[in-house]
């Protein structure tokens, strides 16, 4: 800058201020003195209520968003209020109860909800079928059950599995049948069945939103479902789709596989994009004077 007038400062990591994660209002007050107007550009942090994200936008005005910040909400937000049609979520990861209020708000809103990674074990075993030493929450199959019941004409889970005797034991992979799990064996991703009905599903789609991966990407061949999705979406992005990675371990896949630039948006915030997602307020977003 030109101006002598303008300086720079660069804070040290904000958590390593004592009250900063308790959003003490001195803290925050005192950040304020700093300058003249906030800009919150940390979409990734925005579901914390805290000094430098929350406390600070009440003491310095005008407080308003960035531009990263503009686009998560941009996108994240268009998706659930006017989403082009069919839209299609898919989500992913390893427990139903991290999911739950992303399921609940997204199955009234979407067309397909496509379901894989370990929490679609639990909606089989409500489906009564065998999962072996598959993952499952056994205090959440009544609640699976009743999601089928509701969504039983959205929800679209994986046919097969790729199944082994143990994470460690990638080598005696296999593909079976949902309903053919050996009962000494666990599934570790979706089956090639799957992936492929998965991927025509996101082909035909207008809006994905993709939160949570299909199996365990970070162990080969496990890695085979969350790729085809990740495919899937980056072909239906040239097709005119929009799609949203809600950011965590989607986001990691899809920046391993060199496939950020394919989508519409990958979020910079796991945590912030769920909660988003639920339907909640971040407080770093409600705080601001101008959000747009």
């Amino acid at each position: 800058t030109h101006d002598p007038d303008a300086h720079v400062i660069l804070l040290e990591n904000t958590r390593f201020l004592g009250g900063e994660e308790t959003n003490d209002e001195r803290l925050a007050r005192g950040l304020a003195e700093l300058g003249d107007l906030y800009v919150n550009d940390a979409f990734g942090s925005a579901h914390r209520a805290h000094a430098s994200t929350e406390g600070v936008a009440h003491w310095l005005k005008p407080s308003v968003a960035g531009l990263l910040m503009q686009k998560e909400l941009d996108y994240l937000g268009s998706a659930l209020e006017n989403p082009q049609r069919p839209f299609v979520a898919v989500l992913g990861g390893a427990k139903i109860s991290g999911k739950i209020d992303v399921i609940e708000q997204l199955l009234p809103k979407v067309d397909r909800l496509i379901v894989g990674g370990a929490m679609a074990c639990t909606f089989f075993k409500a489906m009564g079928i065998e999962t072996g030493k598959s993952l499952v929450e056994s205090d959440r199959v009544d609640m699976a059950k009743d999601l089928l019941a509701r969504g039983s004409k959205k929800l679209f889970l994986p046919v097969d599995a790729t199944v082994a005797p143990a994470l460690d034991a990638p080598q005696k992979a296999h593909a079976v049948a949902r309903d053919a799990i050996p009962a000494d064996e666990a599934m570790f991703d979706i089956g090639p069945n799957s992936a492929s009905q998965f991927a025509d599903v996101i082909l035909s789609a207008k809006t994905v939103i993709w939160n949570g991966p299909m199996g365990v990407f970070e162990t080969k061949p496990f890695d085979a479902g969350t790729r085809a999705v990740a495919d899937a979406l980056a072909r239906a992005t040239k097709r005119g789709a929009t799609t949203i990675v809600g950011g965590g371990d989607s986001a990691a896949a899809v920046a391993e596989m060199g496939l950020e630039s394919a989508m519409s948006h990958v979020s910079t915030g796991g945590g912030a994009s769920l909660e988003f997602l639920e339907g909640k307020v971040l407080p770093g977003v409600a705080a601001l004077d101008d959000k747009t």
